[in-house]
């Protein structure tokens, strides 16, 4: 009995011992997704889960002066992260309607910081969906700016400008607007 119970023992020290080893020899696997090292959020490889603001933004051919102006102002990786945020989004046709040269002005490396206040400007820390604005509510955005809802019948407005459609993200919500917001 005592040597049944010796070997025994040395089956499990040999056993504790050679897993030991073996996980120390070789990496271990995961199924979760990793970033290039010395890149953002926007770098991570993810084809299991929802896309977020940036790369539903990205597949809209309605938004890729957007998508544009959020590469110049560096935000991609902020807008990438978990949130939740509330994004306004111009069409492209919003930002045509901007004077002459403003847009190509605000996208020289000169101008980051004017581009990066009017792209905060659109943009809330939080989830904020049609169902929940009131008429005359206010809300402070990222800038520190804040935007006005406006309610009539059941249209909703920020600044004066229709939300014509509202996108969920995995990070928060899309609401799409035919106007660029200046911050005042």
């Amino acid at each position: 009995m005592k040597k049944s119970i010796q070997l025994v023992a040395v089956v499990c020290f040999f056993t504790i011992f050679g897993c030991k080893q073996n996980s120390e020899a070789s990496p271990p696997t995961t199924t979760e997704t990793t970033a290039t090292q010395g890149t953002g959020q926007s770098a991570v490889v993810d084809d299991t889960s929802s896309p977020n603001i940036v790369q539903t933004a990205s597949g809209s051919k309605d938004h890729s002066t957007l998508v544009t102006a959020v590469k110049a102002a560096g935000l991609v990786d902020v807008l990438s992260n978990a949130g939740p945020f509330t994004v306004f989004a111009p069409t492209n046709a919003a930002f045509d309607k901007l004077p002459k040269g403003t847009l190509e002005g605000l996208l020289e490396p000169g101008k980051k910081d004017d581009l990066k206040n009017i792209l905060e400007y659109h943009t809330y820390v939080g989830n904020l969906k049609t169902e929940y604005m009131q008429d005359g509510q206010e809300y402070e955005q990222v800038n520190a700016g804040k935007i006005k809802i406006t309610k009539k019948g059941d249209k909703v407005f920020v600044n004066g400008s229709e939300i014509v459609a509202s996108i969920p993200t995995s990070n928060g919500i899309i609401h799409v607007i035919n106007d660029v917001l200046l911050p005042k």
